[in-house]
């Protein structure tokens, strides 16, 4: 175990004899971390925190403080990272409430760029972007391979369905369909991500009856559960992209970014 000795480390924290950390960073005693993971200097990770192995977190980031929440009281609530994130220059990710299930949870293989924000009680999923200053509040779900620009803000209970995309400065107040491009402030959606998809390896058959299934929802000016009738009696029904994109929006609470 490489501790530069300046860095607090409480001797109740179980840290990886691989693990890194380095000058004036603060870890305290209910904290985990695996394999491989690199700590760089002046990093505060505390509360009953779960790291996975090989992640990387810059300088100045918070991890596992106490959340934001008025309701929060000092419960010994969770924060829960996977394996292979990147968490760079003051970031801040809290740790759930009681209020909800006690726990904040990071999949695997994230970037959170510099001073992106993660709220109390979110679930984020493997393989998404948060660009810089991105700030998901209390509650929050985002799924897998979602791109969130710059400035992005996202209110609380929303979710973001994988595969979906927020340009810059978008203001997200209500769920993001999978697949779905928005922007805005407030946001509105602006296709799908099909370039993404391309990239990918989507076959050119499923982006064409995504397409379809896009202008059906979003361009006929139906209201919108008139609009999943009719996609959900076509003939691309039965494409598994189609259903998920049709499931992402049968599953919302708060109604869709339209």
């Amino acid at each position: 175990m490489a501790i530069h000795p300046t860095a607090l480390v409480d001797s109740k924290a179980q840290i990886d004899a691989s693990v890194e950390i380095g000058p004036f960073s603060v870890i305290g005693p209910d904290v985990i971390i695996g394999a491989g993971s690199v700590i760089k200097s002046h990093v505060v990770i505390n509360g009953h925190t779960k790291i996975g192995c090989r992640n990387e977190i810059y300088q100045f980031a918070s991890v596992g403080e106490a959340n934001q929440d008025k309701k929060y009281k000092g419960e010994p609530t969770r924060l829960i990272i996977g394996d292979d994130n990147v968490i760079r220059e003051n970031a801040t990710i809290h740790r759930g409430t009681i209020q909800d299930k006690e726990v904040t949870q990071i999949g695997n293989h994230n970037l959170f760029m510099a001073s992106t924000h993660v709220g109390h009680d979110c679930i984020v999923g493997d393989h998404n972007i948060f660009a810089n200053y991105v700030a998901l509040a209390g509650h929050v779900i985002v799924g897998d391979h979602a791109i969130l620009g710059g400035y992005t803000g996202v209110h609380q209970f929303c979710q973001v369905n994988s595969y979906s995309m927020c340009g810059m400065g978008s203001m997200v107040s209500k769920d993001i369909p999978r697949f779905v491009m928005v922007s805005g402030y407030p946001a509105k959606a602006h296709g799908m991500n099909f370039e993404g998809m391309r990239r990918r390896g989507v076959p050119s058959d499923i982006i064409k009856s995504l397409r379809k299934a896009y202008k059906i929802v979003y361009l006929k000016g139906l209201t919108l559960e008139l609009a999943l009738q009719e996609l959900e009696q076509d003939d691309i029904f039965h494409i598994p992209e189609v259903v998920e994109f049709v499931l992402s929006i049968r599953r919302s609470e708060r109604g869709i970014v339209r």
